[in-house]
């Protein structure tokens, strides 16, 4: 298969998946959990029969808590999301769940309070940008002996491009998962997109880095001397992605409630990481070195 050839079928599919990302996005956008919007995250087991959400609710109206998110989970837990609590009014909700439900073991308790939440949504915002823009500066720098019949600093935006679009499809999804399946996305979600992003740039530097080595001992076309690097990368990319997805869906399925939204995130994120990789930074150079040449003809 000639991957270069057909990239406009890959950009064509990339382009429709980000027009999905974005539009979910738009309509649903993502639902925030206490870490960024404040409030109080209370996690339970009841020993005897769960109650319904409903039941749950009705519980504890006595208290005047305000808005109750109340969240199934497993079948055995439970997992309450209510405004910030002082701890007599924690100790309350504690008790009158023993009281009204049997014995319930308390599992966790996390309070934030609005402010924090704040702070950490724009810490992470700014992160990011920090990441995106030390990123594109040492790749332009360690590409700097290859500068034909690409620029070296266009090696770095075309990875930070990579990297947007492999981060932006996890985020689509939880945006579709957050509309219709009531999932939050808090600080484990923004280690999950760095994580994604790192992965991402590690592997999208391997094939670039092939074709460097390629432009400076090869001989061919520029189109031909990117095909070939491709192909000689493109087992390695695929057989590491593979061994981490195997452990990926492991987690999900067995390790537990509390880190299987960060372990699907990974898995969407590695899984188009992958693809990426092979698939659109590659013929991206091709692309923009034509580009280019039209440009200068």
């Amino acid at each position: 298969m000639n991957i270069i050839a057909w990239r406009k079928i890959w950009y064509v599919f990339s382009g429709l998946l980000i027009a999905g990302s974005v539009a979910a996005v738009a309509s649903f956008g993502l639902k925030q959990g206490i870490d960024f919007t404040g409030g109080s995250l209370l996690s339970v087991r009841f020993e005897a029969a769960r109650p319904s959400p409903v039941e749950a609710e009705q519980a504890l109206a006595a208290l005047d808590l305000g808005a109750i998110t109340v969240q199934p989970v497993g079948d055995t837990d439970m997992n309450f999301r209510l405004k910030v609590l002082e701890e007599q009014t924690h100790q309350d909700v504690v008790r009158i769940l023993n009281e009204r439900f049997a014995t319930t073991t308390e599992l966790q308790f996390n309070s934030i309070g609005p402010s924090i939440g704040k702070e950490l949504r724009q810490k992470s915002i700014t992160a990011l940008v920090i990441i995106f823009l030390s990123i594109l500066a040492y790749i332009a720098w360690s590409f700097r002996k290859v500068s034909a019949p690409i620029q070296s600093w266009k090696y770095g935006v075309i990875t930070i491009a990579t990297a947007f679009h492999d981060v932006m499809l996890p985020i689509g999804a939880f945006a579709i998962l957050g509309k219709y399946a009531n999932v939050e996305i808090g600080t484990p979600f923004i280690a999950a997109i760095l994580t994604i992003m790192g992965y991402s740039i590690n592997d999208t530097i391997v094939v670039l880095d092939r074709v460097r080595e390629n432009l400076q001992r090869g001989s061919g076309t520029f189109e031909d001397i990117v095909e070939r690097s491709v192909k000689q990368t493109m087992l390695r990319s695929f057989n590491t992605s593979m061994t981490t997805l195997l452990s990926l869906v492991a987690v999900y399925f067995f390790g537990g409630a509390s880190i299987r939204d960060f372990a699907l995130a990974l898995i969407i994120g590695i899984a188009t990481g992958t693809y990426s990789s092979i698939f659109i930074a590659s013929p991206l150079l091709v692309t923009w070195n034509a580009w280019s040449r039209r440009k200068r003809s």
